[in-house]
């Protein structure tokens, strides 16, 4: 049995081998993206490091202000001046927080065939500034009043800001009736703004505090009517009617003081002045 069992021809076993196939490509390639972030950070951190060495102290402190979120609030609120008409231009140097990194300057370039500007306002600025010391010169009074006045270069022309302070209201409390002081400021304004050429706005500005009863009177009809009683002022001191573009009224919604809007300093009449 056992002879005739081997004599038989039987197949041979199939052996079956399994082969896993890696293809490299599909995860072989992170540890690239992974490596280039590597090398692109530390290419940043050198760029850094030079950056730092390469430059002055006042030159980081310049960048540092460049890049502080608060410049436009400080810029805001760094307009004008407590002195008589002592306000701020384009050209002036800013208060930020790190005021050794910026410089005034006068050499802005300004295109051939353009009018107005920077420099007209600095020189509208100065020659009212010779008028009201001229009219104020021996009246104490009236220098004293003249520091609620702030005088701001613009882009078009120069605004005037007469602004309110725990000491001073341009107007009776809630109403559109001028103070005696203000009508005091009103004539000086008036007299030194005559002689300019340009159009005139009157903006007016109330602080947040509400009304009792918003239906009858608010911030709004409030603010308007300020800027119109101030208007009809200064018309009544020699300015023509005709040189008034515009009165606005903006209530709340442009604060002096941002961080807090029932400051009384919100409380203000603009006067805007436009190269003609």
């Amino acid at each position: 049995m056992s002879g005739a069992a081997t004599g038989r021809n039987e197949p041979a076993p199939i052996i079956v081998k399994k082969i896993t196939v890696v293809e490299a490509g599909h995860h072989g390639g992170a540890w690239k993206v992974a490596y280039a972030d590597f090398v692109t950070a530390m290419m940043a951190f050198f760029l850094l490091l030079w950056l730092l060495g390469a430059t002055t102290e006042d030159q980081r402190k310049g960048l540092a202000d460049y890049f502080t979120p608060t410049l436009v609030k400080t810029k805001e609120q760094s307009a004008g001046s407590d002195g008589m008409l002592g306000g701020a231009s384009l050209t002036d140097v800013d208060n930020y927080p790190h005021a050794a990194g910026q410089t005034g300057t006068n050499s802005l370039t300004i295109p051939r065939d353009a009018t107005g500007g920077p420099k007209e306002g600095v020189a509208t600025i100065k020659r009212i500034n010779s008028r009201v010391s001229k009219m104020i010169e021996s009246d104490k009074e009236l220098k004293r009043l003249m520091r609620q006045v702030r005088m701001i270069d613009t882009t078009t022309g120069i605004r005037i800001d007469l602004v309110d302070d725990a000491n001073f209201s341009m107007f009776s409390l809630g109403t559109t009736v001028l103070t005696n002081d203000a009508r005091e400021l009103l004539v000086v304004i008036a007299a030194a703004l005559a002689p300019e050429g340009g159009k005139i706005t009157v903006r007016g500005h109330t602080d947040a505090l509400r009304y009792r009863y918003p239906s009858r009177v608010n911030n709004w009809s409030l603010s308007a009517g300020r800027a119109e009683e101030t208007r009809q002022t200064l018309i009544r001191e020699g300015i023509n009617q005709e040189r008034f573009r515009r009165i606005e009224g903006v209530a709340a919604t442009e604060p002096l003081i941002g961080d807090n809007p029932s400051d009384p300093r919100n409380r203000r009449i603009s006067i805007s002045l436009e190269d003609s």
